[in-house]
């Protein structure tokens, strides 16, 4: 079987792809407009992928030792340089960015894989090559959606990009769900089970996890896993739910909605 890392950096070259046709087909205006990010417009998250880009394939070729590590006040250097362009400049360096960070990792040589471990800078450990890719992965497939979206209304995350994000959010992404979910929100513990997947979405006082545990369930997400993911992601909202999407058990939609309002 193919290894998780050789998937998941085929899997951002597929959404690089889809990326690069979305920004050639929007319109300047409709690039201005809002995107499925609430607060950004679709610019605003061409820059944010074209920065989160940058930064990341300076982390990464400073892990390799071919570059110096990025130092106090880089990122937001970036930021500002980016926030400075215009939204036409945004979109088409963004894709320019992306294309950098994509092609520097299928440079890696396979027997490279297991070698290689990269610190993203905010965690006490370097994360395998695999899971540093996942991360990179999670932001390009929903921030990809909240591009695609502005769109087409209907839009969902590539059926690829669904099923790896998944399997790293299992396991060596496990933490992700920690940063993001307000388990408060719910008023008694919680295992969610998607239909149909081996997946669980677990929430109890101890915060979230998403597990491919076999954990006794006690609430069922009926839809596709992709809508799965984008609820975790905040990007479940009533006017992007699919038709056959559903929650029973003693959890609501709008109870899971609430745990993972987005970022």
């Amino acid at each position: 079987m193919t290894s998780l890392a050789a998937r998941t950096i085929a899997a951002l070259r597929a959404e690089h792809d889809e990326l690069a046709a979305a920004a050639a087909a929007f319109p300047p205006a409709q690039i201005e407009g809002p995107s499925g990010a609430s607060d950004w417009t679709v610019a605003q998250v061409f820059s944010h992928l074209g920065s989160g880009a940058e930064i990341m394939l300076a982390v990464f070729r400073a892990g390799l030792g071919e570059g110096t590590a990025p130092g106090d006040g880089f990122n937001e250097r970036v930021w500002d340089r980016w926030n400075a362009l215009s939204p036409a400049a945004q979109a088409t360096g963004a894709i320019e960015s992306n294309a950098a960070l994509v092609a520097a990792l299928e440079a890696v040589r396979p027997e490279q894989y297991d070698e290689i471990a990269i610190n993203p800078g905010f965690l006490p450990e370097p994360l395998p090559l695999a899971s540093f890719a996942g991360m990179r992965l999670s932001e390009a497939a929903h921030h990809g959606w909240d591009i695609r979206v502005a769109a087409d209304p209907a839009a969902a995350l590539l059926p690829s990009s669904a099923g790896l994000m998944a399997e790293h959010l299992a396991g060596g992404l496990t933490f992700f769900l920690g940063f993001i979910a307000k388990t408060g929100a719910v008023r008694e513990p919680a295992v969610v089970e998607v239909a149909g997947t081996p997946y669980r979405i677990a929430l109890s006082g101890e915060g979230a996890r998403f597990t491919a545990d076999a954990t006794a369930a006690t609430a069922t997400f009926h839809g596709p896993l992709e809508a799965a993911l984008r609820l975790l992601a905040g990007r479940l909202k009533p006017q992007h739910t699919p038709a056959d999407v559903k929650v029973t058990g003693n959890v609501t939609l709008d109870d899971l909605r609430a745990v993972f309002p987005g970022f």
